[in-house]
Parts: structure tokens; C-alpha cells; sequence
């Protein structure tokens, strides 16, 4: 499974346009390499790229959008207070454990169907069905169409998979596929949660955000030399890629030098372990205030 990641970034760099120059070629691999990690191309292609282009912003965001506590004149999602009190009642221990199981075990399929985490704008959405009873905020113009098409691949590998246990049993299919995607979905949930979210990062209102002040708020985080090599340095080199997400990441690592050296009071780089960096973010950031 953490392998495999490495084609999940390489499919999200085909959906950047950072894979290669011929773009059918581009299209056929990511389509083809998400298909079989069980994501809907085209939806999470357009939905990143939302991500992307307001990154941290409290309303129009659509990725680890937090809550918001205090009254209707802040704009964000409401329930800030709720949950603090939920976060008080458990203490900090439980509700950091409570954070990590929603995350990291049920935070990805939570996200495609329903759109949890994402920014109030676009109300509950969901990456397989464009229409109602769903929110169509997502998916503008030909988007619609696009979800359907990303539904084609899904359909097409949940099928290779029924026929796999029937062909060989259940057991065989959990051990050798289900299983290490539970790990992919693992690893691309933290390259979301921990590189934009941490107790003295911000999110902002419309009046306070521009693209580039909200590429500037993701965060590098230090994972080590297997891990970087194995998974294209997606988390060593997560800021430049929100500066310009078509730099491939084959160039990505001179691009941070060369941002971290002129920029040195605007690059975020946390050199905490990662796994101290999850519980930390887990157990303590329940809420954003004005």
C-alpha cells in the first residue's frame, strides 16, 4: 500500500498536467491509475483542483475545511462550539484517537461521497453522482459529464474485483488489494490534513485571501529518503506545489531550495516527525476563531 501511493501521485500529477506534454497520453494514464486505486479521475481531478485554487480559504476552500466557532457574523462552516465541547467532554487523549480513526479509516470515502471537510460553498457533494439529491456546485458546465465518465473506470474495476473472488476468494482479494488501499487511502489523507492544517496555521476569509497567500500557508514536512522516493517527495515539496502545481516532481526539490531561499519568511516548514505531527494536529486543532 505505501508503494502503491506512488502511483496515486503520479495519477494526481497526470491531473495537474505536470506528467507530460502529450496531454491524451497524460489523461489515459491518470484515468487508468486512479481507476484502479478506486478513485473517480475526472471528480477528484476538478475537486483538487478547487483545493488548489483556494487553498486555506474558510468558505471556498474544499479540502480539511475546519469549523468555525463563534456567531453568524464569521463566515465558514458553523459547529465550531460544538465540537469544542465535544473535544473538552472526551479530553484531549480520546478526541485525539476519535480524530485519527475519522481521518484516516473513514475521512477518504466520507470525502468522495458526501464531500466532508470540504468548504460550506459547495454544500454536500459527491465525486460518483452529479445531481440531485446531491449539491451540482462542484461540478459546473461539463463537470457533470465528467463525473459520470470517472464512474465508467470504478464500475470496470469493481468488476475485475468481483471476478477476482469468484475466481480465487474473498480472502485473497482483502490480503492483496483491499488491504494495501486502506494504507493508500491513509497516506493520501495525511498529505492533505497535516500540510495544511496545523495549531498556528490560518485559514482565511475572502477579504484577507489571495491564490498566493494561501499557496504559501501548506506546510513541508520532513519524511525521510525511502518514503520521499517512494512517494515523488509529494510531502517534502507540498508548498511549491501549491505555488505551481504543473512543476513536475522530478524538479520539485529545486524549486523548494530555490523558494525556501527567497522566501525564507514566508516558507512553512515543520521538521516535527510525522506521526508526532499527526497527534499533535489530531488532539489539538478542533476549531478555528476569528
Amino acid at each position: 500500500g505505501t508503494t502503491a501511493m506512488g502511483l496515486w501521485v503520479l495519477a494526481h500529477e497526470c491531473g495537474h498536467g505536470a506528467f507530460s506534454d502529450n496531454r491524451r497520453l497524460e489523461t489515459y494514464v491518470g484515468y487508468f491509475l486512479h481507476s484502479i486505486l478506486l478513485v473517480p479521475y475526472f471528480s477528484w481531478q476538478r475537486s483538487h483542483s478547487v483545493h488548489h485554487s483556494f487553498t486555506n480559504h474558510i468558505t471556498d476552500g474544499e479540502t480539511h475545511v475546519p469549523l468555525v466557532i463563534g456567531g453568524d457574523d464569521i463566515e465558514g462552516k458553523k459547529g465550531g462550539d460544538n465540537e469544542m465541547s465535544v473535544a473538552l467532554a472526551l479530553g484531549k487523549q480520546r478526541y485525539g484517537i476519535l480524530q485519527l480513526f475519522i481521518h484516516l479509516v473513514v475521512g477518504w470515502p466520507a470525502y468522495l461521497i458526501a464531500g466532508k471537510t470540504g468548504g460550506p460553498r459547495y454544500g454536500m457533494s459527491n465525486h460518483f453522482w452529479p445531481a440531485f439529491p446531491f449539491s451540482r456546485t462542484l461540478w459546473p458546465s461539463i463537470w457533470a459529464r465528467k463525473v459520470w465518465l470517472s464512474d465508467f473506470g470504478i464500475i470496470f474495476v469493481i468488476g475485475l474485483l468481483s471476478f477476482w473472488v469468484l475466481k480465487f476468494g474473498l480472502a485473497s482479494m482483502i490480503c492483496l488489494y483491499a488491504g494495501p488501499l486502506l494504507v493508500v487511502n491513509v497516506w493520501l489523507v495525511i498529505y492533505t490534513w497535516l500540510h495544511h492544517t496545523d495549531t498556528d496555521v490560518p485559514h482565511l476569509a475572502k477579504d484577507e485571501f489571495n491564490y498566493m497567500r494561501g499557496a504559501f500557508l501548506s506546510i513541508d514536512r520532513p519524511y525521510g529518503v525511502i518514503l520521499d522516493f517512494l512517494h515523488h517527495n509529494i510531502g517534502s515539496t507540498h508548498v511549491i506545489h501549491h505555488i505551481e502545481p504543473t512543476i513536475p516532481h522530478y524538479h520539485a526539490k529545486k524549486a523548494t531550495r530555490i523558494i525556501r531561499n527567497t522566501f525564507p519568511n514566508l516558507y512553512l516548514y515543520n521538521p516535527t516527525p510525522i506521526y508526532k505531527s499527526l497527534w499533535h494536529v489530531a488532539s489539538n486543532c478542533v476549531a478555528v476563531k476569528k
